[in-house]
């Protein structure tokens, strides 16, 4: 059977293919997906990739597959780990931050200012994957970012680093790593924040992405996956994104809600209310990604049951305090049907939180007229979909009833999206597969997605 593209989802428990026909008909398809469990602690993804393939190929009834085109995106083995390093939190920092997030990083350090010894041992430990360093408006503060890129270079780590600060550092900035000998781990871009309250993040984006398949990530056995692909790698989380800005231009303002094993990511995209706009002190990006590594619902269960305890989750599920210790002694990656009300109860959590660190509110402030209110961070407001992606939403029961909560959750200090929202859920579980050939084929995409949202 030849198919027109097959695309790996690499991720931290589970490893998904999806299978995709007549990409340049009218009519795009979708044809499957298999899926396995993730043995990057075995020692080779690629395991874990085959018998998905071989699970793709059983659904699909067919004993032979081949993929004119294949892509990539991973999160395996903790994904891209970044750490950030700028000049002021608020500013910098901040940019910095949200181009290494919406590019799909798993941000480990974020400094502001520069580096301390402390700081410098701990980028050392940290088996970071990509380093960026920012700091100043163009023409502005040059000191502490070239600072900071000169510590950096003098550790000579041999791994990629991104230089996003003052234009006016770059040749300096080349000439430290240069003298170091890590000339080729260097990489320019645009200044993430080249005015006062100016985020220009998109560059920055791109390069990490680019950055992150030529250099990929360290999972045992990902050089190989490199070998099967015969196109792009690129961070799982920012594939989604991608889709996401995507389906922001077809349908309108969005947030994306994805629950998984080891972590819950909010995507959203937007502008937000113009009257939000005009009061906030500080800008926001247009498409804006949180990660949250301490929610999940599978390795970091214990986290999210921390939150309630056995009589009260028993009750809630109607189940004995003796039948819930035994579902979660025998807790699996892929839930079977006794587990699957608790990974459901663990979602409703995770999102929750998740969400409530995600979005904006109002901040009480104090001036010479007294007490005064202004928003502060990501505005909701105008958002018209609430789609849910991730295994625990795309593919256990009572998805669209968890996402539907968020509506009725009035906090008036919240910029929330409106009771108005309505609730899609990702059935065919391939936002993040999109996102990796959408930009190439953009119109397919939309199409594709449509078609899972049943819209």
């Amino acid at each position: 059977m030849i198919i027109d593209i097959l695309v790996a989802e690499i991720g931290s428990t589970t490893t998904k293919v999806s299978a995709f026909d007549k990409i340049n008909d009218q009519k795009p398809l979708f044809l499957g997906q298999g899926s396995a469990p993730t043995t990057v602690l075995n020692g080779d993804v690629t395991t874990g990739l085959k018998k998905a393939i071989e699970d793709l190929k059983y659904r699909l009834k067919t004993e032979e597959l081949e993929a004119k085109e294949s892509f990539a995106c991973s999160s395996a083995a903790g994904g891209l780990k970044m750490s950030v390093h700028g000049l002021v939190y608020e500013m910098t920092a901040k940019a910095a931050k949200e181009a290494a997030l919406g590019a799909g990083a798993n941000l480990h350090l974020l400094t502001a200012g520069l580096l301390t010894p402390e700081n410098l041992t701990a980028i050392q430990d940290l088996n970071l994957n990509i380093i960026m360093i920012a700091g100043g408006v163009d023409y502005g503060e040059k000191y502490t970012s070239l600072s900071n890129a000169k510590a950096i270079a003098r550790l000579r780590l041999n791994i990629p680093v991104i230089y996003a600060g003052n234009i006016e550092n770059q040749e300096a900035v080349k000439m430290a790593f240069l003298e170091n000998g890590q000339e080729k781990y260097l990489y320019i871009t645009d200044n993430v924040y080249p005015k006062i309250d100016v985020l220009a993040v998109e560059s920055a984006r791109i390069v990490i992405q680019n950055v992150f398949e030529n250099h990929i990530t360290k999972a045992p056995g990902m050089e190989k996956v490199r070998e099967m692909i015969t196109k792009t790698i690129i961070p799982t989380p920012g594939a989604v994104l991608k889709t996401a800005i995507l389906m922001q231009k077809a349908i309108g303002d969005l947030v994306v809600a994805d629950v998984g094993g080891a972590t819950t990511d909010i995507h959203s995209v937007t502008e937000g209310s113009k009257e939000v706009q005009r009061q906030a002190m500080s800008p926001e990006p247009f498409a804006k990604r949180t990660v949250e590594g301490d929610l999940g619902v599978y390795i970091n269960r214990d986290r999210l049951l921390a939150t309630t305890t056995p009589q009260i989750l028993a009750k809630e599920l109607r189940i004995s305090e003796t039948e819930l210790f035994t579902i979660l002694d025998k807790y699996k990656a892929l839930p079977n049907l006794k587990q699957i009300p608790v990974v459901q109860y663990l979602t409703k959590i995770a999102l929750c939180m998740a969400l409530e660190r995600h979005v904006g509110r109002y901040a009480s402030i104090y001036g010479s007229n007294g007490k005064s209110s202004i928003p502060e961070g990501k505005d909701l407001t105008n958002v018209a979909y609430i789609i849910g992606t991730g295994g625990a939403l795309s593919r256990l029961p009572s998805g669209k009833k968890i996402l539907g909560e968020i509506l009725i959750w009035r906090d008036p200090r919240l910029l929330l999206p409106p009771p108005s929202a309505k609730i899609l859920i990702d059935r065919h579980y391939i936002m993040a597969a999109v996102g990796a050939f959408c930009d190439k084929y953009p119109e397919a995409s939309v199409k594709l997605m449509k078609d899972s949202y049943g819209i």
